[in-house]
Formats: C-alpha cells, sequence, structure tokens
C-alpha cells in the first residue's frame, strides 16, 4: 500500500489528537504532544487544521507533523513505526520538495525522533543538524510539594491576565485574551490548566499551561514564562512546581518539558522544580 500525504481538515482534527495520545507513554522519545497542537489552537481551529499533515497507509495514520511556522515542521511516528522504510523514505521525499505543500523553498527545520530511521536518510539527503535542545521530566508518582506562592487557575474572566503575563515574559509573543478564549475554546483544552503565580504584593509574575494526554500519560508543560521585571525570585521555580501539582491531579504520570540547552537559566529553572535532564535531542535543518 502507499503511503499517503494529508491534512485532517478541522473535522479530523479529534481522530489525529487520539492518535497523538496513544503514542504517548512513559520512555517515549521526545515527540509531538497532544499539547503543542493545544497551544496552537490559539490562533483557531482552521489555522491549526492547516498546519497539521499525517502520513497515512491502508487507512492507518503513521505519523503527524505541525507546522509550527512556515520552516519548522514538528514531527513524531507511530512508536512501531520508526524504523519503516518505505515511510521514511515518504517523509524525506515530502519534506524535500516544495511540490507537497510541507516548506517552501529556503531554510527549513524538522523535529523528530532521534532514533527514527527518517533522521538517518535526512542526514544522507543533506540535512544538517541543529543547536541542541534539553528535554527535561518529573515523575509524578509521588506528591508534589507546595509551591510556597498563590497560584490561581485561569477561567475565562481572567484571560486577559494571563495574556499579559504571557506577552511580559517573551518579547515577541503575540498573545492576546481572544486567543485565550479561542485556545480554551479547542477540544484540547479540557484536560489542560492554565496558571499564574503572584507575588507578596499581588502582582502576576509567572504562568504556565500544561496538558494532559490522559491518565497515565506524560503531560506537557507548554508554554511557561516570568515576567522579566520579576525574574531571579524563584517564580519561575514555583510555578513549574505548580504546574507539576496540576499535571498531577490531571492524572499525568510525568510532566515533561523541552528547552534550548543554550538558555542555561531555564534548564536550571526546571531542575530546580524537579525536573530532571534526559539526552539532549536536535532538529534536523536544511540551509538552502
Amino acid at each position: 500500500m502507499t503511503i499517503a500525504l494529508g491534512k485532517p481538515g478541522v473535522d479530523g482534527l479529534s481522530e489525529t489528537v487520539g492518535v497523538l495520545r496513544e503514542w504517548q507513554y512513559e520512555g517515549a522519545p521526545v515527540q509531538l504532544h497532544p499539547g503543542d497542537l493545544g497551544w496552537f489552537w490559539r490562533f483557531g481551529p482552521d489555522a491549526t487544521a492547516e498546519a497539521v499533515r499525517t502520513w497515512s497507509r491502508g487507512g492507518r495514520i503513521l505519523a503527524v507533523g505541525l507546522l509550527d511556522g512556515s520552516d519548522l515542521l514538528r514531527l513524531t511516528i507511530a512508536p512501531d513505526a520508526h524504523r519503516d522504510e518505505e515511510l521514511a523514505r515518504q517523509l524525506v521525499k515530502d519534506v524535500s520538495g516544495t511540490e507537497r505543500g510541507v516548506f517552501r523553498e529556503g531554510k527549513a527545520y524538522i523535529e523528530a525522533p532521534m532514533a527514527a530511521l527518517v533522521q538517518e536518510l535526512l542526514a544522507e539527503d543533506g540535512w544538517d543538524v541543529d543547536e541542541p535542545w534539553t528535554p527535561l521530566r518529573r515523575d509524578l508518582a509521588e506528591p508534589v510539594e507546595d509551591p510556597g506562592v498563590r497560584i490561581e487557575v485561569i477561567g475565562p474572566e481572567q484571560a486577559h491576565v494571563r495574556a499579559a503575563v504571557q506577552r511580559a515574559s517573551f518579547n515577541s509573543s503575540t498573545f492576546t485574551d481572544e486567543r485565550w478564549h479561542a485556545m480554551a475554546g479547542g477540544v484540547l483544552y479540557a484536560d489542560a490548566r492554565c496558571l499564574v503565580a503572584y507575588d507578596d504584593r499581588g502582582d502576576a509574575v509567572a504562568a504556565v499551561t500544561v496538558w494532559s494526554a490522559g491518565r497515565g500519560k506524560p503531560g506537557l508543560l507548554e508554554p511557561m514564562g516570568v515576567a522579566q521585571d520579576h525574574r531571579g525570585r524563584g517564580h519561575g521555580r514555583a510555578i513549574t512546581v505548580a504546574a507539576a501539582a496540576a499535571l498531577q491531579e490531571l492524572g499525568s504520570s510525568s510532566a515533561i518539558v523541552c528547552t534550548p540547552s543554550s538558555n542555561v537559566g531555564a534548564v536550571a529553572t526546571y531542575r530546580s522544580a524537579g525536573f530532571e535532564p534526559r539526552p539532549e535531542v536536535r532538529d534536523r535543518r536544511r540551509d538552502a
């Protein structure tokens, strides 16, 4: 059977999300998580559907990719298909030419499981390795400690607070109240929470969104940020601990996050909150 590249459309997003949930398990490689689609949903269901690509054989989805911008494909593969040669060769073919509707001309990046055959075939096709990222994980089998600050779970009436902290944490952020409502209206947000931490003066200083993939599966922090004027005071650790507690309440077996290895402050913050680093991973990069 041939492998078909497709787009799920808005009506097919639920099936795609269900497949991603099935592929999450303890010990899995760093990979696309349902929460990555949930965070992207801030742009609305139509934009999310347009950004998703699936590769199927015989009606079964074998790989799912999210175009996180025009030049980055975040790709994951069914656990039993990591070394499927037919799939790997088709993936490389589809990302290497513009006619397949994945990438345009120019620089491009692919995030994929490090042990998958597609990594080796991309290297043979001239894709180089990019800067390293550090995945981190916290086991949630034991009770999570108190974060030591006031934490609020954000609902619709506080969307403006969550959005303001996001913008104060990331210079390039375009997050708004409207985008929070779009995200919260998506099918994935039923298993998600937005948290905001407040300092002793009552100022909102840090925020995080957490995404469950289902009971007994790893949950994701995406994103976490501390307002630039409030850094260096332990707020990052506090909101990260609160995130772990929220995922534990949602039934997650562990909490996972990934950050550029060059962001030593972020790595240190996650480690201080009980997250343990895992082996570094690298995207593949095509320079032209």
